[in-house]
């Protein structure tokens, strides 16, 4: 249960990042929320396996730069996310740049922290 509630904060998250990021778009698929649905998936697969992996990795940077080298792998896994759901559904996020998808970042972080601790979750994304 923790897991579907982990997804559908992440996919309202990542809509919220859609509607309010300029270069990110949805493609593929009859329905905008069913690829962002499709997205909010494997992003959340990916914040349960590979994060804590990167995380642990990227300890001594994130220290020297306070805690902001964070913000680039939470960039960089929404790159493989669209990644993956691009080549396994044609479904999913096309990013432009490498500073719409750290606002994105930024944005999904923001809101899917708020809407967990509305919820009273205590996932972290």
């Amino acid at each position: 249960m923790n897991f579907i509630l982990r997804w559908l904060v992440t996919a309202i998250a990542v809509g919220a990042a859609v509607w309010l990021v300029p270069g990110i778009e949805v493609i593929g698929g009859d329905s905008a929320w069913a690829a962002i649905a499709i997205f909010a998936l494997f992003l959340s697969l990916i914040n349960i396996s590979i994060k804590p992996i990167l995380q642990l990795l990227s300890v001594p940077i994130t220290v020297i730069t306070l805690g902001l080298f964070y913000i680039v792998v939470n960039t960089l896994l929404l790159y493989v996310a669209a990644w993956l759901a691009n080549g396994i559904f044609q479904v999913g996020f096309l990013i432009d740049s490498f500073g719409s998808a750290f606002v994105a970042a930024i944005v999904i972080s923001i809101v899917s922290a708020i809407i967990n601790s509305l919820i009273g979750n205590d996932a972290k994304e």
